[in-house]
């Protein structure tokens, strides 16, 4: 019983994790433009298109990629999706900004289908295998076992996230974004360059939702141009649960709906006899998604803003 607890752990920080890298994207873009970037799942598929893209060229389409190599390709991947968010940015959203809330989110609906569609049509809309990048051996330990995947992909997440966590909090760039994010008429009275910190945000958002689509694909071992569809929702989820806005808050969120179904998944069926399945696990995602709204909207680490603080901010 011991051992199927702790394997259930790992596999919920695993799934985990990566919901949190999307999360994080989601989170840094709503921060900084109160903007809800549903184009965030394209990203998040595109990573794991370009990354074998990268790994067909580099001759390693069959695995066995080296640590060398696989830090390459994740470093080109970043910076390959993350200038597709920052181009996305100035040609779908920048012509909106002084637009209805409305606007931009249909303008990224729209890109959203015609990211899948395109990738569709360059490669196929059936699901494609994805290699493994990360070594396949199991480390036993009280019963339970995880691969050195399942142990890399905790490791690079957490390190990504901490990152980031730091240099939004500790660096210069930091700071220009976190006054963006609280005022980005003062911030431009300031002498900071506003655009510049907005395309910050979304080659960093983007970038970290492509290295969650490499780890994702290579943790299942297949891709398709929709993955990004459920994933996102789910990560969106994850962002709103922890509280939209806050980075810790996307990095708790992304945890806690791992456990949530990843436990949910496997309690499920012994609840209902069988008579349900792991096929419903995408209902415990949206069925918290429905709870936090009705009852903490600001999420479990998210501000709670009164109307009165929203019109100081606006004015002032």
């Amino acid at each position: 019983m011991t051992g199927l607890v702790l394997q259930q752990c790992v596999n919920a920080l695993t799934i985990g994790a990566i919901y949190a890298l999307i999360a994080l994207g989601y989170t840094m873009v709503y921060g900084v433009m109160r903007l809800i970037n549903f184009v965030h799942g394209e990203m998040f598929m595109l990573g794991a298109y370009v990354s074998l893209g990268l790994l067909l060229l580099a001759g390693h389409g069959a695995g066995g990629a080296g640590p060398l190599l696989v830090a390459g390709i994740m470093v080109l991947v970043f910076l390959i999706v993350g200038g597709a968010g920052v181009t996305i940015e100035r040609v779908a959203y920048k012509p909106l900004r002084n637009s209805t809330r409305l606007a931009p989110m249909l303008s990224a609906l729209g890109l959203s289908l015609a990211l899948q569609a395109a990738v569709q049509l360059v490669c196929g809309p059936a699901p494609i295998t994805f290699p493994s990048v990360l070594p396949s051996e199991r480390l036993e330990f009280a019963g339970a076992s995880m691969t050195l995947t399942q142990l890399g992909i905790l490791v690079l997440a957490m390190l990504l996230m901490g990152g980031l966590q730091l240099f939004v909090g500790r660096s210069r760039l930091g700071v220009v974004v976190r006054a963006v994010s609280e005022n980005a008429r003062t911030a431009a009275l300031l002498g900071i360059n506003v655009d510049r910190a907005i395309s910050l945000i979304f080659l960093l958002g983007p970038g970290l939702g492509a290295l969650a689509g490499l780890l994702y694909a290579s943790y299942y071992g297949v891709m398709t141009p929709t993955m990004g569809v459920v994933i996102g929702l789910k990560a969106f989820t994850a962002a709103i649960l922890g509280g939209i806005g806050s980075i810790p808050g996307a990095m708790l969120g992304g945890l806690l709906l791992g456990a949530l179904e990843v436990l949910g998944t496997s309690l499920l069926p012994i609840v209902t006899h069988g008579y349900l399945g792991t096929e419903y696990r995408d209902i415990f995602a949206f069925a918290a998604l429905i709870v936090v709204l009705l009852f903490r909207p600001s999420g479990l680490l998210g501000e709670q803003v009164s109307e009165e603080t929203m019109v100081y901010k606006s004015d002032y």
